[in-house]
């Protein structure tokens, strides 16, 4: 997958101006002369140059970069970097500051950069002498005719006396990334994802498409402004768009996403609001190979609500294969790829940090009819590569031409107990083992079976009186038997824990089991959803 890399609604600063008539006249000349620059630019305009793009034949973008910049390895790229007394804004005590990404290693095209004011919209220059090149040695012909290759906005996210905090990129196609206070990067959101892991026409594993921001347009704040506007034109083979994103730092920073959609051409599956991140293994699937860190994810999984079919949690698996899987919902409510722990003690990783990984919360704000949550799981052997995708492919697909719009507002949070039924209960981690049986010398021997251990928290078991045993309610599926189950009060942290042993019928089939804990017929928990992989 491609490198991964926010938004809340706001209007242009206007110019107040004084006249000396009567009321209705300066009302009259008020509005006549502030007109030109509330309406300088908005959403419809990009939404316009979009769908005026679309009724084009697409133009691959232009690649204007020389090969000693798309060799470059990557620490090599890594060193050049925006020069930060130089960010735009930052000497104008305003909250937020811009910077920018140099051209280079596979970011071979430039992306137009431009800034709204009351004056109207500017491009921004590209400049070489506002970066650094540490020890890469470029010549003229290497920087001539260069653009930007993303954008950097900065915050003062953790401490007020720092402006330079970055708190969201935009980089490589439409990727892009978020984090609140107190976080590091982790998983990506993206523009448009098109086909997917669909079959293509060539020998090529899959035909998918990545959509590119091509253009953005940056909404100057004002010194009390708690939220930036960023608009972006998005184009590739079979699509374009139009995008507003309004980010709102904090402690869980907030990106409110508008977005207008026109297809060029039919697309096998169009893939909304899609969710990039990355899970090596962890308790859910414990390591091949010896290994100090208890865990290796960006997210360890998939948490959907819908309307009907309620709160569903899927545990994270790296695959042997790519395995493509879908829930049907008739009105979502919300998804998000999670990282429920933030416990330094489940990583024990001092460099990468996954404990500070935020998780991202996707949440309709428009009604986007019935559809599937997509789960694509794609093999790695290392954490560098994003293996996750989820997305929602919505059931009925815009004509060619036609406007679609999709709204949403993403959290971007590590407040995950804000996701989910709060008079319920969730789990709080799922692990997984060899089923084993005790023997009457105490000894335990595997059986063939797998093992998973699935622990349960939250307000509904903890209103539980003393003397209730919950139980817990299994689906194994057609291609496996359940051998035995049962729950068990957590006296280590609370809660309560489920046992399951399963055995798999054909290892060339995945095996699918749900499970939820109840008092009788009323649920006490989400449904806990494993997908175990072809042979793993």
């Amino acid at each position: 997958m491609s490198d991964s890399t926010l938004q809340r609604i706001t209007t242009l600063d206007r110019k107040r101006v004084a006249c000396p008539y009567r009321l209705t006249m300066m009302a009259g000349l008020w509005m006549a002369l502030t007109a030109p620059a509330a309406l300088a630019f908005d959403f419809e305009d990009v939404a316009n140059k979009a769908k005026q793009l679309g009724q084009q034949d697409y133009q691959p973008p232009e690649t204007n970069t020389t090969p000693k910049l798309r060799n470059l390895e990557y620490e090599q790229y890594a060193q050049i970097q925006y020069q930060m007394d130089r960010a735009l804004w930052r000497d104008e005590q305003l909250p937020f500051n811009l910077s920018f990404f140099h051209e280079g290693m596979h970011y071979v095209s430039a992306v137009k950069m431009n800034v709204i004011d009351d004056s109207g919209v500017h491009e921004i220059a590209f400049k070489p002498e506002n970066f650094h090149y540490g020890d890469v040695e470029l010549s003229e012909e290497d920087l001539q005719d260069l653009g930007f290759a993303g954008l950097k906005i900065h915050y003062p996210i953790n401490n007020p006396d720092t402006i330079d905090d970055e708190i969201m990129v935009f980089q490589g196609a439409s990727y892009f990334r978020v984090i609140g206070r107190n976080q590091i990067y982790g998983l990506s959101g993206r523009g448009l994802a098109i086909d997917t892991e669909t079959p293509s026409e060539t020998d090529a594993p899959s035909g998918e498409e990545f959509p590119d921001f091509r253009e953005f347009w940056i909404e100057k704040p004002s010194p009390d402004s708690d939220s930036l506007t960023i608009f972006a034109l998005l184009d590739s083979p079979s699509a374009t768009g139009a995008y507003r994103f309004v980010l709102q730092p904090g402690e869980d920073s907030k990106l409110d996403v508008k977005s207008r959609i026109f297809l060029r051409n039919p697309v096998q599956k169009l893939g909304i609001a899609p969710l990039t991140s990355m899970f090596l293994f962890g308790p859910s699937q414990p390591s091949p190979t010896l290994n100090y860190r208890p865990a290796i994810h960006d997210s360890n999984g998939l948490l959907v609500h819908g309307e009907k079919a309620g709160w569903i949690w899927r545990p994270l698996v790296n695959p042997k294969e790519v395995e493509v899987s879908e829930q049907h919902i008739e009105a979502l409510k919300g998804y998000g790829l999670l990282q429920r722990s933030h416990d330094f003690h489940d990583y024990e990783d001092l460099i990468d940090r996954y404990d500070l990984r935020p998780s991202a919360w996707v949440e309709p704000q428009n009604d986007w009819g019935s559809g599937a949550l997509e789960l694509i799981e794609i093999p790695t052997e290392n954490e560098t590569n994003d293996n996750m995708v989820a997305l929602w492919k919505p059931d009925e697909m815009p004509e060619v031409g036609e406007a679609a719009d999709f709204n949403y507002r993403m959290s971007w949070t590590k407040n995950e107990n804000h996701y989910h039924d709060a008079s319920s209960s969730w789990v709080d981690s799922t692990m997984r083992s060899r089923g084993e049986v005790r023997q009457n010398d105490l000894i335990r021997e595997p059986d063939g079976s797998i093992a998973f251990i699935i622990d349960f928290k939250g307000p509904a078991l903890d209103s539980l009186s003393p003397d209730t045993q919950p139980t817990v309610q299994i689906n194994v599926g057609d291609n496996g038997e359940l051998v035995e189950s049962q729950v068990i009060r957590n006296t280590g942290e609370g809660g309560w824990r489920a046992v399951l042993r399963v055995k798999r019928n054909d290892d060339s089939r995945p095996l699918e089991i749900r499970a939820h804990l109840q008092d009788g017929d009323h649920p006490l928990s989400e449904t806990w959803f494993y997908r175990m992989p072809v042979a793993n």
